[in-house]
């Protein structure tokens, strides 16, 4: 019987560590799920972070395009203006940024019942910030937005420099960034953040602004310039252009490669995500600014008989306002056949603005992001990969965009109009033939900028 008794106990001892194992896989597995949940929370919790991170960065790239602006707009016009363009560029974005975060943030992507603007989030009352992403994210999407409604506002001072009253100036950048492209976005991008607008619901397509940002800015800047009226002695007698050279090349093509670098926050910032996207609309984006400025070379070359450099700087910024709009969806070909198509067309609209519709734009701006803009968004129903007409969308994408376009045309050339007449029949739009002759930033703002230096006035 001992050896019976030895083979139960050996039994027993064999059930009570098989119990244990098993208890201990039970416990084991138990630990598992909890790391792997935990795993996870941290991923997700990391993936928010650099999401963050990404979309701030971003922003502070795509707000030292104000700087780039500056520059442009200096570089192409005279001497004796300068501190007012400074001026301008500075004061478009501090009053944008109030006014978008008292009024347009609210506007753009507010609860969106209708379709037609946001009714609330104004002063960004709806969220208070803490621990949480849902108290976080707001911030960073409002700093976001807020440059692009500045970039809007700053392209309309290229068109309407050298002969804009500052305190006008003042007067209008309220009205475009608290009012008038918060109203336009709402309808092509609340969804971002709200229900959606009524262009989004047909399915108009705009990643990064080609309409909402660089269009709208563009009419507001060719109805600025029609009711400013043309520089003095712009045009003759019998009714040709003459020429008004800009005082500094080498500031114009330092604020080309500035907006040029800014664009890799303005395109690639658009996805508010910090994933692999960002390097391929980087490609894209790159590759069409790169044939932008080579196509608008040879354009210039060939209608101009020498490679104007000022075209040249210009073509390089159509490419750049033609990709925004499509530069998620479109191969690396394709954005250089945009790119290409856009530094010609530019080109052209410039040489046809000042030409045949006689309408003084000094920089450009009209062209650049009007009608570039204009092209860009139609490109999308042309060139992408799913549902584009090359890649055999059909045109229904295409009409889509077409209508979004004018849309853009008619609210923000329309309100333009609005907008400077009223302000030219109240308080004045523009300076004394006196003033602008002697440079705005003497009968302005009491200073000039090359100090010491003789300015000629005499245009």
């Amino acid at each position: 019987m001992h050896w019976k008794k030895q083979k139960w106990c050996a039994l027993l001892a064999l059930a009570v560590l098989a119990g244990t194992m098993g208890l201990s896989s039970v416990a084991y597995a138990q630990d598992d799920a909890e790391v792997v949940a935990a795993t996870s929370t941290d991923i997700e919790g990391l993936q928010n972070n650099l999401n963050i991170v990404w979309t701030c960065v971003a922003a502070f790239l795509v707000f030292f395009m104000q700087a780039g602006f500056a520059m442009v707009e200096t570089g192409l016009t005279r001497a004796k203006n300068v501190v007012n363009i400074l001026m301008k560029n500075l004061m478009d974005f501090s009053i944008g940024s109030l006014a978008f975060f008292l009024f347009g943030f609210g506007l753009m992507f507010g609860t969106n019942a209708t379709g037609w603007f946001g009714t609330d989030n104004f002063l960004l009352g709806f969220v208070e910030y803490g621990d949480s992403l849902d108290s976080q994210w707001p911030f960073t999407f409002l700093i976001f937005q807020t440059v692009f409604a500045a970039t809007a506002a700053t392209i309309v001072s290229g068109a309407m420099a050298e002969r804009t009253k500052f305190s006008s100036y003042l007067i209008y950048s309220v009205v475009i960034t608290g009012f008038i492209y918060p109203v336009f976005g709402s309808w092509a991008w609340n969804a971002l953040f709200s229900n959606g607008g009524w262009l989004e619901g047909m399915g108009f397509l705009d990643f990064a602004g080609s309409t909402v940002v660089h269009s709208v800015g563009g009419w507001l800047a060719l109805a600025g310039a029609i009711v400013l009226g043309p520089r003095l002695g712009k045009y003759g007698p019998d009714g040709k252009p003459r020429a008004i050279p800009g005082h500094n090349m080498a500031l114009a093509a330092l604020g080309v490669f500035i907006l040029w670098l800014g664009w890799f926050g303005f395109n690639p910032g658009s996805t508010t995500t910090g994933d692999g996207s960002i390097g391929y609309i980087a490609v894209t984006t790159n590759l069409a600014a790169a044939g932008g400025a080579i196509s608008a070379m040879i354009a210039a070359w060939i209608l101009m008989k020498k490679p104007d450099a000022s075209m040249s700087l210009n073509g390089a910024l159509a490419g750049l306002v033609s990709i925004t709009a499509p530069c998620d969806a479109v191969s690396p070909v394709g954005a250089i056949i945009i790119g290409i198509i856009g530094g010609v067309i530019c080109v052209v609209s410039v040489l046809a603005i000042d030409r045949v519709l006689k309408v003084d734009d000094p920089v450009g701006a009209v062209s650049v992001h009007g009608v570039c803009g204009a092209w860009g968004t139609l490109a999308v129903g042309l060139f992408n990969l799913e549902a584009g007409l090359f890649y055999g969308g059909g045109v229904t994408q295409l009409g889509i965009q077409a209508i979004g376009v004018g849309a853009g045309f008619v609210w923000a050339f329309g309100m333009g109009l609005v907008l400077f007449l009223a302000i030219k029949y109240t308080v004045g739009l523009r300076v004394t033939e006196e003033e602008e002759m002697a440079g705005l930033d003497d009968g302005e703002h009491g200073m000039e900028a090359y100090s010491g230096f003789q300015i000629f006035t005499n245009q």
